[in-house]
């Protein structure tokens, strides 16, 4: 039988003082409990708990420590709001650029970024522009690359969890910047799950051959 996680759920799980509630995978989360676990700050995860976490309320660890960011003007500034936040997170970043808000070509940074990516000088990346959709498209097309263009905390949790993202890219003009922070929080702790996920992936890597 399904679960259904209600906004009186996530009201009671706040008493807690938690930050995390984890959930089996196939709970069913109501949108307003959705829209109050976001003002709250709370992040929903399915699953259990990472085995070296002591509770529900611990985080899960950093999936990716070291990061290529880039953006184009349009993201120049959301850019350089979420670099402080990563850095306390733990988060190493390798700035590729942009560097002002002076008109320039989004391709020559999602391209810079996944570069990054795919010599393994990083883990993983992030590019900003003004949807995140053209350096999506852009990313994608270098072979490896998994560029994922996220928009609230379930598509950044079925990115990673479903299609092991290994490039985020995020709408500057069309996400808030604590929309962003709680996207890359779910985005940066979510494992991919491997599995039938990667019998999907296997034949989109076929294609790149």
């Amino acid at each position: 039988m399904k679960r259904l996680l209600t906004e009186l759920d996530i009201l009671k799980f706040a008493k807690t003082g938690k930050k995390v509630l984890f959930v089996e995978k196939n709970t069913l989360i109501t949108p307003m409990a959705i829209d109050k676990a976001k003002i709250l700050g709370i992040v929903v995860e399915y699953g259990t708990p990472p085995a070296n976490t002591v509770d529900q309320g611990a985080r899960p660890p950093l999936q990716f420590l070291k990061l290529a960011i880039g953006s184009d003007h349009t993201g120049y500034k959301t850019k350089l709001e979420i670099l402080p936040f990563l850095a306390e997170a733990g988060v190493i970043c390798v700035d590729v650029g942009c560097n002002s808000e002076a008109s320039c070509n989004y391709p020559d940074f999602a391209i810079a970024v996944a570069q990054k990516v795919i010599k393994r000088d990083v883990d993983a990346g992030i590019v900003f522009d003004a949807t995140g959709i053209p350096s999506c498209i852009t990313a994608n097309k270098i072979k490896g690359i998994r560029a994922t263009t996220c928009y609230n905390e379930f598509s950044a949790l079925s990115a990673r969890s479903h299609n092991n993202s290994n490039i985020i890219t995020l709408g500057a003009k069309a996400l808030g910047i604590e929309t962003i922070k709680s996207i890359l929080k779910v985005w940066l702790r979510t494992p991919f799950e491997g599995g039938r996920h990667q019998t999907r992936l296997d034949k989109i890597s076929a294609l790149e051959r």
